[in-house]
């Protein structure tokens, strides 16, 4: 059982930045796949960005792409989000999401993660 725990979200101006953090209980050298979704009102959960737990490299879509960085501390068992540049499109709850690995090279589906964290609502106004 993996329990995660998101933080960091508030209101910001358009143009601002914030960074979101997800406390990850994973055992260390465990293989997971760890994302960041959102979801705005009314609408989907949709993919944000994905990073392997140890070794492979990061996936984003293409809204984000060039604004949004996903990193991670294994020594603090910690996925970060950092976003720049933020929209009022932007403005939705974030979600971090972790699943084992099970071979697919980016895993960006939400019914392809096992488990899910409570949410932190980012809202940027115009």
């Amino acid at each position: 059982q993996v329990q995660l725990v998101e933080s960091g979200g508030g209101l910001v101006q358009a143009g601002g930045s914030l960074r979101l953090s997800c406390a990850a209980s994973v055992r260390p050298n465990s293989n997971y796949v760890m994302a960041w979704f959102r979801q705005a009102p009314g609408k989907e959960r949709d993919f944000v960005a994905t990073i392997p737990w140890n070794i492979g490299s990061t996936y984003y879509a293409d809204s984000v792409k060039g604004r949004f960085t996903i990193s991670r501390d294994n020594a603090k068992n910690t996925v970060y989000l950092q976003m720049n540049s933020l929209k009022p499109e932007d403005t939705a709850v974030y979600y971090c999401a972790a699943a084992p690995f099970r071979g697919k090279r980016y895993v960006i589906r939400t019914d392809e993660f096992d488990y899910w964290g409570q949410g932190t609502l980012v809202t940027v106004s115009s």
